[in-house]
């Protein structure tokens, strides 16, 4: 009923794909199903059970992980196994976007110490998640996948349910501390690289709209339209006030048109009417703006805004119909 052509999961490099598999082998099913990277298990070294996952993932690549280097090596596997699946896209969840060089060696000891059983400083924290994101970025843009950067968010904010119930159980809050002025070096680190791939970037703290807006201004150019996108209002925020003022935002300091449109970030096919409530909100916007005078009653323009935005945009950017399979 709601026009589905192609939906993309959240997978982890560890993942087997066996489904993705049989849905593609399944003639019958016409939706495309495609999988989307999300290494955050790889990232998370300050989690309890990291070392173990890092066992888990050397299974899976099929290769020892002894160091950095190595785990850069089983993730570049389990890219090309992703790749061969046809995933055209990564998501990363953040605190923030974080800006911390280091030299490699000091990389290397962070690891170390942490495969050893020591849990690291906030410091050692922020230089290991900033030489993982720079490394998986370049093996992004090496493949023309999209990078998916959700930030804005403090977990498990409840210490008895955390105990209770476990992690993402509904006990989480926005946060106040997303600097924009790591995330523009972030991004201006790999343009300096040469290795910026397209990336949308989603803060689930509205104050962060207008930083989003002007940063994304500084990395544009002729590779892709929007190729550096404000994503959509997500989580707390895709409602209706948060949907406008994530449109209004980028309509006032980018390229509306060029926009991707929304996402649904649910595990549940229920959320499919969230798309058609944010279409609806996107013409009321529109419509007001040509009441206002704000806009030319151009029908064929506004339409060609619409669904651009509602469908053809992502459809491109992504380059659906070249990872079908």
């Amino acid at each position: 009923m709601s026009n589905v052509e192609t939906i993309c999961t959240t997978d982890d490099p560890a993942d087997t794909l066996e489904w993705h598999e049989k849905l593609a082998s399944d003639k019958s099913f016409p939706v495309t199903v495609l999988p989307a990277w999300r290494p955050d298990k790889a990232m998370y070294l300050e989690k309890e059970n990291w070392p173990a996952y890092i066992r888990q993932l050397e299974t899976a690549a099929g290769t020892e992980i002894a160091s950095f280097a190595d785990l850069k090596a089983a993730l570049r596997r389990r890219l090309d196994y992703f790749a061969a699946h046809g995933c055209p896209l990564s998501d990363h969840g953040l605190g923030y976007v974080m800006y911390a060089p280091a030299e490699a060696d000091e990389i290397e000891a962070i690891f170390r110490k942490r495969m050893d059983g020591v849990l690291p400083s906030a410091e050692e924290e922020a230089k290991f998640k900033y030489a993982f994101l720079i490394a998986m970025a370049a093996e992004y843009a090496e493949r023309d996948w999209v990078m998916q950067l959700h930030y804005g968010v403090r977990r498990d904010n409840n210490p008895v349910m955390f105990r209770a119930i476990g992690p993402d159980t509904g006990f989480d809050c926005a946060d106040n501390y997303t600097p924009a002025s790591q995330t523009a070096a972030f991004l201006g680190a790999l343009e300096d690289a040469g290795s910026l791939p397209k990336t949308i970037l989603y803060s689930l703290n509205p104050v962060d709209n207008a930083a989003i807006g002007t940063i994304i201004g500084c990395f544009q150019n002729d590779a892709a339209v929007g190729r550096i996108q404000h994503g959509s209002a997500w989580w707390f925020n895709d409602h209706f006030d948060g949907m406008c003022a994530q449109m209004k935002s980028l309509a006032a300091l980018g390229y509306l048109a060029g926009f991707v449109g929304m996402l649904t970030d649910s595990w549940s096919f229920l959320s499919y009417p969230r798309h058609e409530y944010f279409r609806r909100i996107l013409c009321r916007i529109l419509g007001e703006w040509v009441e206002e005078g704000f806009y030319p009653e151009d029908e064929a323009a506004l339409k060609g805004i619409v669904t651009g935005i509602s469908y053809r945009n992502a459809k491109q950017y992504f380059g659906f119909e070249q990872k079908k399979i």
